[in-house]
């Protein structure tokens, strides 16, 4: 399908943790929102509410799950594991500069980590969700993490998973992932309202 008619993606990444306002990389530990990240999470509620969706997914660790039932979400969030974030071995809980101190000039995407997950595994998972989206009967809104949703939008456009480094995300950002005529584009990234199509 494509065109103004196509099924879209909408990506809302979860509000603020206190390892996401720290930079320590957050992969699989189940930690909650801050009270900021509560208030950001609600503030998406009139944003997305005059919206339909075919479908809402969420992945199941709590920031993302608690993130769709604050911006209003909780009967129709349906549990996605594909929509986890990176597992990141042994990185998990520490910044960039921990990890530095003991492998000079290491980057998440260009180099991984030990023990957790490839770029190309969370690329695989990613191109699920978007097989999931593709077949839906309209807009698909997703409520995920930040590098997950990085390599999401870098499948999207045909880039190799490793392509997400190139999106910077912030906390309860809203990014749309739409068409120009049949070519699957980055329609807004990073923002803070969902525009009409």
């Amino acid at each position: 399908m494509s065109g103004t008619g196509a099924p879209r993606m909408v990506l809302v990444r979860h509000g603020e943790t206190a390892w996401s306002a720290s930079g320590q990389h957050t992969g699989r530990t189940d930690i909650p929102l801050e009270p900021a990240g509560q208030a950001e999470a609600k503030a998406l509620a009139p944003v997305l509410a005059g919206h339909d969706f075919a479908q809402v997914l969420t992945s199941p660790l709590r920031r993302a799950s608690a993130t769709a039932a604050l911006a209003g979400f909780a009967e129709r969030a349906v549990v996605c594991d594909d929509l986890l974030e990176w597992d990141y071995g042994d990185a998990e809980g520490r910044t960039t500069d921990d990890v530095r101190a003991e492998r000079p000039g290491w980057t998440l995407f260009g180099d991984g980590v030990t023990g957790g997950e490839t770029a190309a595994d969370v690329g695989r998972r990613a191109d699920r969700v978007i097989d999931a989206a593709l077949g839906a009967s309209g807009d698909t809104l997703c409520f995920a993490h930040g590098h997950l949703l990085r390599v999401l939008a870098a499948r999207w456009v045909g880039l190799p998973p490793a392509g997400g480094r190139l999106f910077v995300l912030d906390a309860a950002s809203v990014s749309v992932l739409g068409w120009e005529r049949e070519v699957r584009v980055v329609a807004q990234w990073n923002g803070r309202d969902l525009p009409g199509r």
